[in-house]
C-alpha cells in the first residue's frame, strides 16, 4: 500500500466499519490466517494498541495450542496452509523474547520450532538463532552484523522469517555441530519425550 492509500483507508468509514466487523469475527471464530490478515491491517493503519494486542494475544493462544497438538500428534509443519501462521506466531514470539534479552525462553521456542518445521532453509537459520541464543548474543548486535540486510529473493512463504546471513550458514552449522547436538539434547524434555 502507498502512503496515500493507508491514509486514505484509515479514514474511509466504510472500511473501517468492515475491519471491525472482521475483527470481531476473526477473535470468535479464532482463525489463524484471519486474525493474520487483521493484525497487518491494524499495524499497517497504526490504529489502536489495545485492539492489536488482543489480536496478537489471541494469535498466540491459536498458536501455541496448535502446536502443543502437533507435538503430541509428533507431526511437522509445513510452510503451507495455516501452518505457516502457526510457525510465524512462534517465530515472532522467539524473536520478541530475543530482543527483551530472554535468552532461555527465545532459545526455547526456536528449539521447538526447530522440532517441527519441515523446511530445510528455515531449519538452518532457526538453529543460527538458537546458538546465538544459547551464547546470549544482543539481539540488536546480532541483527546488526551477522544478519545480511538484503535478503536473496524467494518464494513469498519465506517473506516473514530472516534467512541470510553475513556467513557461510552450512560452514557454521558444521562448525557447531557438536553445541547444537548438545543444545538438542538439553532441551528435549520440553518436547515431552
Amino acid at each position: 500500500m502507498t502512503q496515500e492509500e493507508i491514509i486514505q483507508a484509515s479514514t474511509d468509514p466504510e472500511f473501517l466499519g468492515y475491519l471491525e466487523i472482521r475483527e470481531k469475527d476473526v477473535l470468535e471464530s479464532k482463525n489463524i490466517s484471519g486474525l493474520y490478515e487483521v493484525l497487518d491491517s491494524l499495524l499497517i493503519l497504526d490504529l489502536a494498541e489495545d485492539r492489536i494486542n488482543k489480536i496478537y494475544e489471541t494469535i498466540l493462544i491459536v498458536a501455541f495450542n496448535n502446536i502443543e497438538q502437533k507435538l503430541k500428534n509428533k507431526t511437522k509443519l509445513s510452510l503451507d496452509n495455516d501452518d505457516i501462521y502457526y510457525i510465524r506466531a512462534f517465530y515472532e514470539h522467539s524473536i520478541e523474547k530475543w530482543s527483551r534479552d530472554d535468552y532461555k525462553g527465545a532459545k526455547e521456542l526456536f528449539f521447538i520450532l526447530s522440532q517441527i518445521v519441515e523446511d530445510d532453509t528455515l531449519l538452518k537459520a532457526l538453529n543460527i538463532k538458537l546458538l546465538a541464543c544459547n551464547d546470549s548474543e544482543d539481539m540488536e548486535k546480532f541483527y546488526d552484523e551477522k544478519i545480511e540486510h538484503q535478503q536473496l529473493a524467494r518464494d513469498e512463504k519465506y517473506g516473514y522469517f530472516l534467512l541470510d546471513f553475513k556467513f557461510d550458514t552450512e560452514k557454521y552449522l558444521d562448525e557447531n555441530t557438536q553445541k547444537l547436538q548438545k543444545i538438542y539434547k538439553e532441551l528435549r524434555p520440553l518436547l515431552g519425550v
